[in-house]
């Protein structure tokens, strides 16, 4: 198969067993009690160094350059690069705005305009927000799933932590709450937004280095 056939199934499928591997490294870790430095288990993950939000910029160059090498480059990288920065800062700063209002509108606010700067980026690369999107879902559910697991379960991960001042809920709805909603929303955004940025830079260096 040429690289320019290639689907999004064959981009994104050992970079998704390599993330699955991550997660599931990053449970056990917790689980075991090893390093705190990287196997946090603070809500949202401390910034420990096992983690999958460090994939992202990685994975974002890595799909650039096959969809680039395989003639399926941006129509303006620069646009790229600078329309996903826009909707990053958009976003950043409407959730730190909202958070002045609240816990319930700053998560909420935060969710929609999630979901609308990954509509709106979806005709910047098409071909590369196609492939983080697929990626993203790929990413995304298993940690979902490992939540669930891990909120039913009380195991005391950053997987089923509150975040500070969360209002008990039954275990279900906390899931919904902290695990269901951020990853189907936040997470997604995350990945597809920020890795178009990074994927519009490394198309302007491949493209130079290629001109």
């Amino acid at each position: 198969m040429t690289e320019s056939r290639m689907s999004i199934k064959d981009l994104i499928l050992v970079p998704s067993v390599i993330t699955l591997g991550v997660t599931l490294l990053r449970l056990v870790g917790e689980l075991q009690g090893w390093s705190p430095a990287l196997f946090g288990k603070q809500a949202g993950g401390g910034g420990s160094l096992v983690g999958i939000s460090w994939l992202i910029p990685v994975l974002g160059i890595y799909f650039a350059v096959r969809l680039v090498r395989a003639g399926e480059g941006p129509a303006s990288a620069g646009k790229v690069v600078g329309v996903s920065l826009l909707l990053i800062l958009a976003v950043v700063g409407l959730g730190f705005g909202l958070n002045k209002l609240g816990q319930t509108a700053f998560f909420v606010g935060w969710m929609l305009a999630s979901v609308a700067a990954v509509v709106l980026s979806a005709s910047l690369w098409p071909a590369l927000w196609r492939t983080l999107l697929a990626y993203a879902f790929a990413a995304r559910i298993p940690v979902v799933l490992v939540m669930l697991a891990a909120i039913l379960g009380n195991w005391g991960t950053h997987y089923d932590v509150s975040p500070p001042d969360f209002p008990e809920y039954s275990p279900l709805m906390k899931w919904v709450l902290i695990g269901l909603l951020p990853q189907m929303t936040i997470w997604i955004f995350m990945t597809v937004v920020f890795g178009l940025f990074v994927g519009g830079l490394t198309a302007l260096v491949v493209k130079r280095k290629t001109a």
